[in-house]
């Protein structure tokens, strides 16, 4: 597991390469992570955004932005925590990603970046 905390604000992160969509003939290698964000603070918060980098075995970058995290923008609570699942597709068999979310304090609309640490994506064969 990979794990970054930013003012109070906890991210982990873990990974699992999904061999039933990945096909290696062309070249398109399917991941999943699993990402857990827990409050850790004494203040409720608002995830608003997203900036993701990807960066594939080659070299090759790309960067996804977008509002929330997968069609929400969630609101923590103190001590609380919100989970959720998502993917990346690679043209190779390993990778990277990290980025930072954009998060607004709810009390005083205070907003800040808290860190996604960088984790890999390749699949468990690569590491026996």
């Amino acid at each position: 597991m990979f794990t970054a905390t930013t003012e109070g604000v906890k991210v982990s992160v873990q990974t699992e390469f999904q061999p039933f969509y990945s096909n290696a003939k062309q070249q398109n290698y399917v991941f999943s992570y699993k990402i857990h964000i827990e409050n850790e603070s004494d203040q409720t918060v608002q995830l608003l955004s997203r900036h993701w980098h990807i960066i594939d075995g080659l070299g090759f970058h790309r960067e996804v932005i977008g509002e929330g995290v997968i069609g929400v923008q969630p609101i923590i609570e103190p001590g609380e925590k919100h989970s959720y699942v998502s993917g990346c597709n690679l043209s190779t068999f390993i990778g990277k990603m990290y980025g930072i979310y954009i998060m607004e304090r709810v009390v005083d609309g205070k907003r800040f970046e808290v860190k996604i640490p960088e984790f890999m994506m390749s699949p468990p064969y690569l590491s026996n």
